[in-house]
């Protein structure tokens, strides 16, 4: 009986090379993406790396995505490279042109001296319309749904679906006892030849009969 499509398989509909499961194409140590998760690019997917923005090795900020996650082309992540300092006369990074000017860090590694939010963690089963922002050290819940060309600068409880600039809580897609429920069965952590048996539950709205599932 088939199971699905391989984890491993790099374009999942065979006919259409814009689509990978991202994981296949990640080069960085530093991105780390689950099983399933898609990046669909008009032009190239190969793509994905390029718009993850400022991350530079010496800072060492994580990218995590968790699985069965949808993600458009366009969207951005930016990571805490692109933070500058705010609280000095000036912003502008003198300290890594060195020269003379390293100077400026008065003994403070430069990864320590400029402005990090940690670690950008995407959770599972989230969408990320065309064209979306992540800002430095959010925290995107399972579930979620990212508006096209939102910003989004904090972050996004489970199952919440925000959008605009900065984006901000539209609805959630159900009420707390349901996404705690929801959380608690863990459904995209279940095997492949599971998630097949009940195709039909996870493509309904039936949670009790879902829980039940074996």
């Amino acid at each position: 009986m088939p199971i699905g499509p391989a984890p491993d398989t790099l374009h999942p509909l065979p006919h259409h090379h814009k689509l990978v499961f991202l994981k296949n194409i990640i080069t960085r140590p530093t991105i780390t993406v689950g099983d399933y998760t898609y990046y669909d690019d008009f032009d190239d997917p190969l793509n994905f790396e390029r718009n993850v923005l400022y991350h530079f090795d010496f800072i060492g900020d994580q990218l995590i995505i968790g699985r069965f996650c949808a993600i458009a082309s366009g969207v951005k992540f930016i990571m805490n490279g692109g933070n500058h300092e705010t609280s000095p006369v000036s912003t502008f990074p003198f300290a890594i042109f060195g020269h003379g000017w390293e100077t400026s860090a008065r003994g403070v590694a430069i990864h320590e001296k400029y402005p990090s939010k940690g670690d950008t963690h995407i959770g599972h089963d989230v969408w990320i319309g065309h064209a979306a922002t992540i800002m430095p050290g959010v925290r995107v819940g399972n579930g979620a749904i990212i508006a096209t060309h939102a910003v989004v600068t904090a972050d996004v409880p489970d199952y919440a679906i925000v959008g605009g600039n900065p984006a901000r809580v539209i609805r959630y897609r159900f009420d707390a006892p349901t996404v705690a429920r929801l959380n608690q069965l863990a459904w995209w952590h279940w095997d492949a030849a599971k998630i097949t048996r009940n195709l039909h539950l996870l493509n309904a709205a039936d949670l009790d009969a879902l829980e039940q599932c074996q």
